[in-house]
């Protein structure tokens, strides 16, 4: 496990569109399908990751917290499956449904959408307006595994918050930090 900051793709950056298998239903999901009718937050995550196994329960509780508000949330995996069998779409599948995802979780076989997002991370987290301009690409909040900050999701909600009510987003974002993504 390699900790790696995300790389900030510039705001106001398009939202690379996508087509992947939703390892939950089995079924070809693209981005405007999904996309919410106020924002969309895309998350590079993974299965086995310390980091994102740390966050899941804010995860789940972010989607629960915003879908009335028009924020859906997208989950998408890339990491190489034939080196890291743990993070393949049947353990994706049974990963989601024991975590209580109520977002899709998509598999990016190619690893093409993590390198159009400039995914470097996992978690790693892009939320789109709606018109999917990026708004904000950094960490859920200060927590990490064994640090005893209490994971509140705080930054991203913070963000999400001004989207949903119209305000300005403080341009100044901290990195996501995790594990790399795991690259063929």
């Amino acid at each position: 496990m390699a900790l790696t900051p995300s790389n900030m793709l510039p705001l106001d950056t398009t939202a690379p569109d996508f087509k992947l298998v939703d390892t939950i239903d089995d079924t070809q999901k693209s981005l405007n399908e999904l996309k919410g009718t106020t924002g969309t937050l895309v998350m590079f995550i993974c299965n086995h990751c310390p980091f994102v196994v740390h966050v899941n329960e804010q995860l789940v509780q972010l989607a629960k917290d915003y879908k009335s508000k028009g924020i859906n949330l997208i989950a998408i995996s890339s990491n190489d499956v034939e080196n890291y069998p743990q993070d393949g779409p049947e353990k994706m599948k049974e990963h989601a449904i024991n975590n209580g995802y109520i977002f899709p979780y998509l598999y990016d076989q190619t690893q093409d959408i993590a390198r159009a997002y400039d995914a470097a991370c996992t978690p790693d987290f892009f939320l789109f307006n709606k018109k999917l301009k990026l708004v904000y690409t950094g960490q859920l909040d200060d927590s990490r595994p064994g640090n005893g900050i209490p994971v509140t999701g705080k930054d991203l909600r913070k963000a999400i918050n001004a989207l949903v009510s119209g305000n300005e987003i403080n341009p100044n974002q901290k990195p996501s930090m995790g594990c790399n993504i795991k690259w063929k």
